[in-house]
C-alpha cells in the first residue's frame, strides 16, 4: 500500500523560485497547482493532486501587485474546500504591513484587514519574517511563527571581517533592530534621524553618533524607494565613514530605487530573497532564507520549538 504524504508544499506564481528552494531543502517535490487566468483579469486556483487530510504549506509573499495576495487567498480557500488537514500560509514578506495603525484620521489599517482576510479564508497558521512591527502578530487569530532575517544576515556580516565596525539605523524607528545587531556583534550603534514631508520622501536627516574611519552597516527591515537608505549612506560618508553597506530583510526596491542605489555611496546592499529581484543593480546581493523556512516547516510538523533557530 502506497504511503500517503503527511505534508505538501505549494506556491503562488511570483514566489515559486523560493518554494522550489524550500522543497529542495526539505527533500520533497513542489506540489502541482494550476492558476488559470481569464481575459477580464480574474483567475482560478486549482490543486492538481489530492490534499485530503494533508498538512498544506502555501508559499506566497504578498508584495505588490495585489494579485499576489489574491492568489494566496484563493489558494487557502481551495485548500479548505479540498479538505486539507491544516493550511499553513508561508508569507516571507507580509505586504501592507506599514499600514499598522491610524497615523491620521479616516485611514484604513490595512495590515489588520489583510490578517482578517487570511483568517476568514481559512488559514490555521502563519509563517512570516520580519514584520514591519512585531505587534502585528496580534492581528492574527491563529499561531504566528515570526522568523528573523538576522539568522542569515549576521553570519554574512561576520564573514566580512570588518575592523572598526559600526551598526547604524537609517531612522530612529529602527533603533531597536539595529541595537540588537550591535549588541550581538559587540560594536557601537549610531542613529540617523530623518524628517519626512510625506510618504516615500525624506526632507532632512542628521547623524547621532561617531562614524569617523568606521566601516558602517545600515540595518533596516525593507527598502522601498531607497531614499532613506541612500541619504543615510551619503551622510555617513560625509561624516567620515570608511565604507557603508546596508542589510535589509525585504527587497521591495520600487520606483527610483535601482538608480538611487546604483549612484549612491553604498558599497553594497544585501537582502534576503523574500521578494524576487530583477533590477540588475550590481550593488544588490540576495541571501536565501529557504533553509531557514524549511527548518521551520520541519519543526512545525514535528511540534518542536522554533525559537532556538534565532541568533538574536
Amino acid at each position: 500500500m502506497e504511503t500517503k504524504p503527511t505534508f505538501k508544499v505549494f506556491s503562488g506564481t511570483k514566489s515559486r523560485y523560493l518554494a522550489e528552494k524550500i522543497c529542495l531543502s526539505l527533500g520533497c517535490p513542489l506540489g502541482n497547482l494550476s492558476i488559470t487566468h481569464f481575459s477580464d483579469g480574474e483567475f482560478e486556483v486549482c490543486f492538481e493532486e489530492s490534499i485530503r487530510g494533508v498538512d498544506v504549506f502555501l508559499v506566497q509573499s504578498t508584495f505588490p501587485n495585489a494579485d499576489n495576495l489574491m492568489e494566496l487567498l484563493l489558494m487557502i480557500d481551495a485548500a479548505k474546500r479540498a479538505s486539507a488537514r491544516t493550511i499553513n500560509a508561508v508569507i516571507p514578506y507580509f505586504g501592507w504591513a506599514r499600514q499598522d495603525r491610524k497615523s491620521k484620521p479616516r485611514v484604513s489599517i490595512a495590515a489588520k484587514l489583510v490578517a482578517d482576510m487570511l483568517s476568514v479564508a481559512g488559514i490555521t497558521r502563519v509563517i512570516t519574517m520580519d514584520l514591519h512591527a512585531d505587534q502585528e502578530q496580534g492581528f492574527f487569530n491563529v499561531p504566528v511563527d515570526h522568523l528573523y532575517a538576522s539568522t542569515v544576515m549576521l553570519p554574512y556580516v561576520e564573514s566580512l571581517h570588518l575592523d572598526n565596525l559600526v551598526i547604524a539605523s537609517p531612522d530612529v524607528g529602527g533603533s531597536k533592530r539595529a541595537n540588537t545587531y550591535s549588541k550581538y556583534l559587540n560594536c557601537p550603534l549610531v542613529l540617523c534621524n530623518k524628517k519626512r514631508e510625506k510618504a516615500n520622501e525624506v526632507a532632512s536627516m542628521q547623524v547621532i553618533g561617531d562614524v569617523a574611519n568606521a566601516n558602517v552597516i545600515l540595518v533596516d527591515d525593507m527598502v522601498d524607494t531607497a531614499g532613506s537608505i541612500t541619504m543615510a549612506a551619503e551622510l555617513l560618508k560625509f561624516h567620515g565613514a570608511k565604507s557603508v553597506r546596508a542589510i535589509a530583510s525585504h527587497c521591495v526596491m520600487s520606483g527610483p530605487a535601482n538608480e538611487r542605489v546604483k549612484n549612491s555611496a553604498l558599497d553594497e546592499i544585501v537582502f534576503t530573497d523574500s521578494i524576487p529581484y530583477n533590477g540588475g543593480c550590481s550593488k544588490v546581493r540576495q541571501i536565501t532564507v529557504a533553509d531557514m523556512i524549511a527548518e521551520t516547516i520541519r519543526r512545525v510538523l514535528n511540534n518542536e520549538s522554533i525559537s532556538d533557530q534565532y541568533l538574536i
